[in-house]
């Protein structure tokens, strides 16, 4: 292969995009010293090319190269110092996935000593200097679609939505009306078996668990088993491969335009407190790479370590622009490639945490609430986290919705005939007042 062209592109949009000429990297981190693409065969088994990225303008480093094609594979390795006791764990042997990367060819391999930015026997004090790339899938330059026509969509009203929680593999795996070769896949969702189910059980909208790109716990594989429920997210642009039909992401996009025609919304449960790089022992993936400090909270006084309101080993730093930035982009990214309705954040407490605390007119909710696109589709937050301050349920702004888990108990002691029952599912039945009725906030803010 002859060498790629590369000049010096531009440093919008963010990711990978293609134009006429080739394809122009973006790629945000303010404290590397460089950044370097990596091109890999068709297969992404070899390393074919490895260039520095020739521009920096702010805090985004940016080239183009020329003739490259969609279908094409690649990575990123940022150069900077190792220094885990401040915050940064650069380590260039470390092939790291682009975090608006719309699709991945290969399986991780979560077993894989490979994928440490450091050797897991010996702590992190050093680096490791062995290559992650055979152990990583790589990025996949993808066209983007066409926006989905508002048109197209239900928009059904608040009040009268009924929401159905789904797994995308686990609605459709044993369904016997489902063709047997599409069960557990995005497809199957759409199949007229399962419309008919469900518009049978009078759903307006399917939520449904994870389906951004995911990682298996390296200890649950340990225990012969799998995450099954999808919440150790690594890419928030990527749809997980393994719901995938004969169709790939097109059949998740064909999907919901299926529902759409059943008069039945799409909600996405979306993890975007946490990532599957896990906690300072975990692997080297993508955001850890390209710049942990500006990516992760840390803990004051001892940046070594990560902030963990989440329970899941870190916690991403929606406090910082340009991850804010990068959760609205694929927000709004689900929204108009795919036609999403509307999302439910898991853990939405640990997004809307400030360094002062818990702010319901924080950065996070206000930037989402003053968005455009965003303002046109349902948000519900699950309003609690293992933080400080972190049960807030009633606390969220009007438009958000919230899992009321006061309905959930009032159900269960009615069931159970506790005395006094009766009335406190009364109160949850009539939208918890208590909880909701201030700020403009409606009755179907409680679901």
């Amino acid at each position: 292969m002859r060498r790629p062209i590369l000049t010096a592109g531009r440093p919008e949009p963010l990711g990978a995009s293609l134009d006429a000429t080739g394809a122009n990297f973006a790629v945000f981190s303010h404290h590397a010293s460089a950044i370097e693409l990596c091109l890999f065969s068709p297969d992404g088994a070899r390393e074919i090319a490895r260039l520095p990225l020739p521009e920096r303008t702010g805090a985004i480093w940016h080239g183009h190269v020329k003739g490259l094609k969609a279908g094409a594979l690649y990575g990123f390795r940022a150069h900077g110092v190792w220094a885990p006791d401040q915050g940064h764990r650069f380590n260039p042997a470390k092939l790291l996935l682009d975090p608006y990367a719309r699709g991945y060819a290969g399986v991780f391999d979560p077993l894989s000593p490979l994928l440490f930015g450091h050797d897991p026997a010996k702590g992190d004090a050093i680096a490791s200097p062995t290559d992650s790339a055979p152990a990583l899938p790589k990025c996949v330059l993808t066209a983007a679609p066409p926006p989905v026509p508002a048109k197209e969509r239900p928009r059904t009203p608040w009040e009268r939505t009924v929401f159905y929680e789904a797994h995308p593999k686990g609605l459709t795996m044993r369904h016997p009306g489902v063709p047997e070769a599409l069960r557990g896949t995005y497809e199957a969702l759409g199949c007229p078996a399962i419309l008919d189910h469900l518009r049978d059980l009078g759903v307006t909208a399917v939520e449904l668990l994870p389906v951004h790109a995911l990682m298996d716990d390296d200890r649950l594989l340990r225990m012969g088993l799998s995450n099954y429920w999808g919440y150790n997210t690594i890419g928030f642009f990527a749809p997980e491969q393994r719901y995938f039909g004969p169709n790939g992401a097109k059949g998740l996009r064909e999907t919901i335009r299926a529902l759409h025609g059943a008069g039945i919304e799409v909600i996405l449960d979306v993890v975007y407190n946490h990532t599957a790089e896990g906690d300072q022992r975990g692997p080297t993936l993508s955001f850890r790479g390209l710049d942990n400090a500006s990516y992760y909270r840390l803990q004051q006084g001892g940046a070594r370590r990560y902030v963990n309101d989440t329970g899941c080993g870190n916690t991403l730093n929606t406090g910082h622009p340009f991850v804010l930035r990068m959760v609205l982009d694929s927000l709004r990214w689900w929204v108009q490639a795919y036609g999403v309705d509307g999302f439910r954040f898991d853990l939405a407490t640990a997004l809307a945490r400030e360094e002062h605390g818990f702010d319901c007119h924080g950065g996070f909710l206000d930037a989402l609430r003053q968005d455009p696109v965003l303002a046109e589709v349902k948000l519900i937050a699950e309003p609690w986290d293992i933080g400080p301050g972190g049960y807030r349920l009633g606390g969220f702004p009007a438009p958000f919705a919230e899992w009321n888990d006061a309905f959930r108990d009032a159900a269960r002691k009615f069931w159970r005939r506790e005395p006094h029952a009766a009335q406190g599912l009364a109160e949850r039945l009539l939208g918890s007042a208590g909880l909701f009725d201030g700020a403009g906030r409606r009755a179907w803010s409680s679901v």
